[in-house]
């Protein structure tokens, strides 16, 4: 399949002359998501292409180049069907995007799941390796002719997770999404303390409308995106706190993972050990650094 030039009528909801949202199945639930065209008067770019672009076949315009926000796969599902456009991700995360091992390493799992995910993510999420993407940096700017989209990076999330400042005061927060269930940092490239320091900055940023890649989709004021905002940061200290709880007896991370403080028990994907595993080491990790547990003997810790 290539990329055709398709109108999306409603499902593209315009925020300025050249930014447009192309809204997601399901408000952008995942596997979906909302994809950001912005039309210069010299270029058109594509931020995020989802797998709702790839089913649609293509874009209200032709697509000159790809930003990829980060090196997960339901951000760079297009990236194979925009195979005539230039392909852009953070530098930190351009292994992702240029091979499909590449992209392995970002999550980590263990050696029993690799072959069973990485069908997935090229039979279902359509992965397509670009080893000619470009890697930037933080604060490079693409200058799309009379629109400029500007890249702040926002680690955590990934090593490269970046959001991007749009002419007409437009903000893609990418997977600072601003949900119930938090932030993510399950993966071997995510880091809890360059998150937490990710969503102050972001906390600065004024911008008309605020751009979620996931569920929440269009944001419009900063005073709505800041209380929305404030309420996702204050789900690492509710998951720390109940950690903690946890820990008022001698446990083992594998014990926290069971027990389960990310995902809902009925929750049922290959992954969930995997990020539950993750997530529970870091937070032990800063209990430890801040001397609220200590390791009782090896592999075990209890709080005090």
């Amino acid at each position: 399949m290539s990329a055709r030039i398709v109108d999306w009528g409603s499902n593209e909801r315009k925020l300025t002359d050249r930014v447009s949202v192309l809204q997601g199945a399901n408000l952008g639930s995942y596997p979906s998501g909302n994809s950001v065209l912005v039309r210069g008067s010299s270029e058109s770019v594509l931020i995020d292409p989802s797998v709702t672009v790839v089913a649609n076949g293509g874009a209200p315009v032709v697509v000159d180049a790809v930003i990829n926000s980060h090196g997960h796969e339901d951000h760079m599902t297009g990236n194979g069907l925009f195979a005539d456009a230039r392909v852009h991700i953070h530098e930190d995360d351009l292994p992702a995007a240029q091979s499909l091992d590449g992209l392995m390493e970002v999550f980590g799992f263990p050696e029993h799941m690799v072959a069973e995910q990485a069908v997935y993510f090229q039979e279902e999420m359509h992965y397509t390796a670009r080893p000619d993407a470009h890697g930037f940096t933080d604060g490079h700017i693409f200058d799309l002719g009379e629109v400029t989209v500007t890249a702040k990076h926002l680690p955590g999330h990934t090593r490269g997770h970046s959001g991007f400042f749009i002419d007409g005061g437009v903000f893609f927060l990418s997977d600072i999404d601003l949900t119930g269930f938090g932030p993510y940092y399950g993966d071997v490239w995510s880091d809890l303390d360059q998150f937490e320091q990710s969503l102050i900055e972001v906390r600065d940023v004024d911008a008309d409308y605020y751009v979620t890649f996931h569920q929440k989709g269009i944001v419009e004021g900063r005073e709505l995106f800041v209380q929305m905002l404030d309420k996702f940061h204050a789900v690492i200290g509710r998951r720390h706190g109940e950690m903690l709880e946890f820990l008022a007896e001698p446990r083992t991370i594998a014990q926290m993972a069971e027990r389960r403080f990310v995902y809902r028990p009925h929750v049922d994907i290959p992954f969930v050990q995997t990020v539950e595993t993750r997530t529970a080491d870091l937070h032990v990790q800063r209990m430890l650094s801040r001397s609220e547990a200590v390791e009782v003997e090896p592999g075990r810790f209890q709080a005090g």
